[in-house]
């Protein structure tokens, strides 16, 4: 998806990192509790220290909405955590992302036009009373509306196994609400909470958007229980098997953690899998002197080493690899983003119109009311 982030004022690129930090911070002094500034774990030490609070996406959205006389508020993450703070946050309160580029491979890689058209196919070939979308909270505002408007819901990392228990597991009194759930953008997570939840590859196909019908013939459809778009994080398929083993022949007593986002081969021969969250709270349970190879964005492994100076938190994959887009928010941008709020500009404000909010917020509130 095409953003367009004007560029820094010389002042801001040309500036050293002393002279950010101090306008970082004579401008949250300003600003007070008028500001709230929030961190995605993702993001570099140079943007994480200014951070009032730190978390993954629907925690610092959420979060954002408690903060009732915050009026501004900068979310250092990427494009849709911002929309998802709009959409949880008053009228009064402004979302502000400090560089528009900050996108997300994998949220574009579902839109509202192709997932529309995947539903129409679907009606022509099954029940599409009996199917329920779910998106991953990694998706735009439009999505998300389009998951309220049509029944279904929001899943996170973390509670995934639950949306899809909902959607498709035999309630109380045997009942199903639906035969078949399509679940975007990511393939990954979609298959892997499937398979936490007795699937097979047998009751999964892939819808790929770049083919007529997904790809799919009409039995497909109907033998499929979970159809996966075909979508991934650029970050988290790098993880291999093969990372896993030559990290077990160096250290044969080391803990294996990954993201439910990797490939299901990886996930199989991991030790832990679970969201950044669990991750976390993984390397903070191992015991003293533990070495842990982590599968996961690169800033949070150096942190949690950094951190818990009594362990040794690596990469799983040696080569590493930072989130790109995450990646575009620096101490320039957030210098440029909270001096402009000082000089009363509202820079790069996010704002998701009320119709699409009050859609995105149902199917939000419906995954709040499962978990």
């Amino acid at each position: 998806m095409l953003r367009l982030q004007r560029a820094l004022p010389e002042r801001y690129t040309s500036a050293s990192p002393q002279q950010l930090a101090a306008w970082i911070a004579a401008a949250k002094e300003r600003l007070g509790s008028a500001l709230l500034v929030l961190g995605h774990h993702y993001q570099r030490d140079e943007v994480m220290r200014w951070a009032d609070a730190r978390g993954d996406s629907f925690a610092l959205s959420r979060l954002a909405a408690e903060h009732h006389e915050a009026r501004y508020i900068v979310f250092c993450g990427v494009h849709f955590m911002a929309e998802s703070a709009d959409v949880l946050t008053g009228p009064d309160q402004q979302v502000i992302l400090p560089d528009l580029n900050a996108g997300c491979s994998m949220a574009d890689m579902a839109d509202l036009d192709g997932v529309e058209e995947a539903w129409e196919v679907l009606a022509d070939t099954t029940d599409i009373e009996r199917v329920i979308p779910v998106t991953y909270v990694n998706s735009s505002a439009a999505l998300k509306a389009f998951v309220g408007r049509h029944g279904g819901a929001v899943c996170t990392s973390s509670n995934g196994r639950a949306v899809l228990s909902w959607a498709l597991l035999p309630d109380a009194d045997g009942r199903r609400r639906a035969d078949k759930v399509l679940f975007f953008p990511d393939q990954h997570l979609g298959r892997n909470t499937g398979y936490q939840l007795g699937w097979t590859e047998a009751d999964m196909r892939v819808w790929d958007p770049r083919r007529d019908a997904g790809g799919l013939d009409e039995r497909d459809v109907k033998e499929a229980t979970l159809l996966l778009w075909k979508g991934h994080c650029s970050v988290h398929q790098r993880f291999r098997p093969e990372h896993v083993a030559a990290f077990r022949a160096e250290h044969p007593d080391g803990l294996v953690v990954v993201h439910p986002e990797c490939a299901h081969d990886t996930v199989e021969v991991a030790d832990q899998v679970g969201s950044t969250e669990s991750i976390i709270k993984a390397v903070a349970a191992a015991p003293a002197g533990s070495v842990i190879a982590v599968g996961t964005e690169i800033h949070l492994v150096q942190r949690l080493d950094a951190e818990t100076p009594d362990k040794t938190v690596v990469s799983l994959d040696p080569l590493v690899c930072p989130c790109s887009t995450m990646y575009r928010i620096d101490a320039a941008h957030l210098a440029w983003a909270v001096e402009g709020l000082v000089d009363g500009e509202v820079r790069n404000r996010i704002s998701v119109d009320e119709e699409t909010a009050g859609w995105a917020r149902l199917a939000l509130q419906r995954m709040l009311d499962i978990t």
